[in-house]
Parts: C-alpha cells; sequence; structure tokens
C-alpha cells in the first residue's frame, strides 16, 4: 500500500513541476505522508529530477 502512496506522489510532483511554489506545497505534504525510508528515496529521486529543473533546486533544502 504504502509503495502506492510513494508513486502517487511522484506523480503528483511530475505533474506540478511547472510551477515552483506548488511543487514545494506538494513536497511538504509528501513529507509528511511517506515513511523514513520513502523520503529517503524521495530525495534520491528529486536529485535526479531537478538535475533537468534548475528552478526546482530549491526544494532541495526542504527534504535534507
Amino acid at each position: 500500500m504504502s509503495r502506492m502512496i510513494y508513486d502517487y506522489t511522484k506523480e503528483v510532483l511530475e505533474r506540478v513541476s511547472f510551477n515552483p511554489e506548488l511543487f514545494i506545497k506538494e513536497l511538504k505534504k509528501a513529507i509528511r505522508n511517506l515513511l523514513p525510508y520513502e523520503i529517503d528515496h524521495l530525495r534520491k529521486w528529486l536529485l535526479f529530477f531537478t538535475n533537468e529543473k534548475p528552478d526546482l533546486k530549491v526544494c532541495l533544502s526542504i527534504i535534507e
């Protein structure tokens, strides 16, 4: 069940990546809902994902 939440979180973040403010809002929501090991996976995914989108690099400070 939790894997589905993690996958859904990534999907939502990809969809709102056009707006950094909305992206940060959804990221904060995800941090509240995910398990600690899922947050680690999300952190690694964010490093990869934000590599192509420099305007979202600010969000890395939220998850670290």
